[in-house]
């Protein structure tokens, strides 16, 4: 078990650093976008001598509002284990999300559900990112497995344009093979306006033999009909084709890591992910 923590954490340290530059603020290390693009964290910092203090979370914290990123914090409980209570005496609020590694002869592959891997060379390029980053928006925004109101036309609504700066980081990163993403649909019979187009997505990032399955989201109309799962197994799959022998993720809840455990993934630990609690302590 040792040794798989050693890999992920190698792992969450090198993902960023294709689009980032670091700065160290004691036992953490922020993680600061460079360009256009999803703003990152700040996680302990690899080969620190001491774990990271309420002090350096302040440091981090003033930091990141001077320029306008996030307070997030992310780390792997089983890891660090004592950041758990600094972080929540330092006023933030930690989601404890089931860490989960899959057992490549465990993958299951759901049925009644139809996936597409985006194609960086295709003319749909940019409205299939558009419209998948919609599918993201409008499913966390309703976070759980529970069936609710919103679907296709608050997807629409909720599709932006990508800039080309993003495009061509997207296509970068596919053409390197570091990331793959899924569009997932269904064909209801008859046909049915809350089911129609993209109705899931989510996406791969990968580093060496180490990939991550990140962002799965289901339209609320859609749920508990194997989507989450379908698309989850795609990603997977694609990882283990391309010579991928770690394949992992974080749940956002025990009910949606159950779907992942009927997919072929195992709880192995915990990911904290920290933001400051809205209810502050000063």
């Amino acid at each position: 078990m040792a040794e798989l923590f050693e890999r992920l954490e190698r792992f969450y340290d090198a993902v960023p650093r294709d689009g980032a530059h670091t700065e160290d603020f004691g036992g953490l290390v922020l993680f600061v976008r460079d360009g256009p693009g999803w703003p990152f964290y700040a996680r302990p910092r690899l080969g620190a001598a001491a774990p990271p203090s309420a002090a350096d979370i302040t440091s981090v914290r003033a930091r990141q509002r001077a320029i306008g990123a996030p307070e997030a914090f992310e780390w792997v409980h089983e890891v660090t284990p004592d950041l758990l209570a600094v972080a929540r005496s330092a006023g933030l609020a930690v989601l404890e999300a089931p860490l989960m590694v899959l057992d490549p002869s465990a993958l299951v592959t759901p049925a009644g559900a139809e996936v597409r891997f985006l194609d960086a060379a295709a003319p749909t390029f940019a409205a299939d990112v558009a419209v998948r980053r919609a599918v993201g928006a409008v499913g966390f925004g309703t976070p759980g497995t529970s069936t609710g109101l919103a679907g296709p036309k608050e997807r629409d609504a909720a599709v932006l344009p990508v800039s080309p700066e993003e495009l061509a980081d997207e296509r970068r990163m596919m053409d390197a093979g570091r990331r793959a993403s899924v569009l997932g649909y269904l064909s209801p019979s008859p046909p049915d306006p809350d089911l129609e187009g993209v109705v899931a997505s989510g996406i791969l990032q990968r580093v060496d033999d180490v990939a991550e399955i990140a962002g799965v989201a289901t339209l609320p109309t859609a749920r508990r009909r194997g989507l989450g799962a379908a698309v989850t197994a795609a990603l997977a799959r694609h990882a283990l084709d391309n010579g991928v022998d770690l394949v992992f993720l974080s749940a956002g809840s025990d009910d949606i890591a159950r779907v992942y455990a009927r997919v072929g993934f195992q709880r192995v630990g915990t990911a904290c992910i920290a933001t400051p609690s809205v209810f502050p302590t000063a």
